[in-house]
């Protein structure tokens, strides 16, 4: 199946491909610490490959959108090169991109995100966007719909960073940014963090050295390619299955 890409398409081509398009895939990751065993470009990387396997899926419906690779960080600035962006910059940049796009005719868009930290901020954005520019803007985690694989496969309790799923999904997706021989375990301390965490009756922000030493969590150590696998092609099925039938229903209201 073909996949459309904007960052290795010509203009004539995405010209040719617009007829057919019904929704923008816009990745959404982060440029953060991951520990000592993942780059830190790790979630812009993960947005970016199932942003394209799941165009793949839809297509030739979907278009991927150049990735936006920063997003709400300030959790983790204390560990270097973490870079993050406040959440209205990453409503701003959705904006222009949505606008721009919308100029070509383009009504229906899906934030695929890869950073926890930015779900809250994408929340926002669908509402705000999809209500001032008349389109439909959607938003979802790349990997959070595969709970049976996670169920399955994931036995650490605290998890969601750096851990055994997120270096799984980068084994299979992009093992080139995993340093496999420096795999190790979250270094976890106890503090206030764990009054805060999903979940609790009362959530709030704090930094991430004060939950681990590290800069991860889980146990990536008891990653492997084949969990990261069954997570990904789980994800991507529920996924293309969710947008489909949004898409089905959406043009009895956009015109695409």
């Amino acid at each position: 199946m073909k996949k459309y890409n904007l960052t290795e398409m010509t203009w004539e081509e995405v010209d040719e491909a617009l007829p057919a398009t019904k929704i923008a895939i816009i990745p959404v990751g982060a440029h953060e610490q991951h520990g000592p065993h993942m780059a830190e470009s790790c979630d812009a990387v993960l947005a970016t490959e199932m942003a394209d396997l799941l165009a793949q899926r839809l297509s030739p419906m979907a278009l991927v959108t150049p990735t936006i690779n920063m997003g709400v960080s300030p959790h983790h600035l204390h560990f270097p090169g973490t870079i993050s962006l406040q959440p209205d910059t990453l409503i701003a940049m959705i904006r222009d991109i949505i606008e721009s796009l919308r100029g070509h005719g383009i009504r229906n868009f899906l934030l695929l995100n890869a950073h926890g930290g930015n779900q809250s901020t994408l929340s926002v954005a669908s509402m705000k966007l999809s209500k001032e520019l008349d389109v439909a803007v959607y938003f979802a985690k790349t990997t959070s719909s595969a709970k049976t694989a996670m169920d399955t496969n994931i036995e650490s309790v605290l998890f969601g960073h750096s851990c055994e799923r997120e270096v799984s999904e980068a084994l299979y997706l992009a093992p080139h940014i995993v340093r496999r021989e420096r795999l190790e375990k979250g270094d976890i301390h106890s503090g206030n963090w764990e009054l805060l965490r999903p979940g609790k009756p009362v959530q709030g922000f704090y930094y991430y050295e004060e939950m681990t030493k590290n800069g991860c969590i889980g146990d990536a150590r008891k990653a492997s390619e084949e969990i990261g696998r069954e997570i990904v092609e789980e994800a991507l099925e529920n996924l293309s299955a969710s947008i489909s039938k949004l898409l089905e229903t959406s043009d009895n209201v956009h015109e695409v």
